[in-house]
């Protein structure tokens, strides 16, 4: 099962993480199933505003790393435009990830 990074816009903050099912992570961080992040508890809006399959654990843990390294307006152009995992990669630094 591939992983996935996505990141979720709660109440105007982002929050990224990652996950093998997307569908059951942003369940969990509206508060519909057990197990949200307590970044998003105290939210009222939560939506996915991202997500791309990267593959194994230890490549979308990188990525996630690494995109939690940019700074708001970087994040922002990444939900904007949307990448490919290998553009996302690419991005990232990490194009011989893949």
């Amino acid at each position: 099962m591939p992983w996935f990074l996505y990141i979720l816009l709660c109440d105007g903050r982002l929050y990224t993480g990652i996950t093998t099912n997307v569908e059951r992570r942003v369940r969990q961080h509206k508060g519909e199933l057990v197990g949200g992040a307590k970044f998003t508890q105290a939210a009222e809006e939560i939506s996915l505003v991202y997500a791309v399959a990267l593959g194994e654990r230890r490549t979308a843990a990188r990525a996630e790393y690494r995109l939690k390294q940019l700074p708001r307006p970087a994040k922002l152009a990444i939900v904007a435009e949307q990448p490919t995992a290998a553009n996302l990669l690419e991005r990232l630094a990490m194009n011989n990830e893949q």
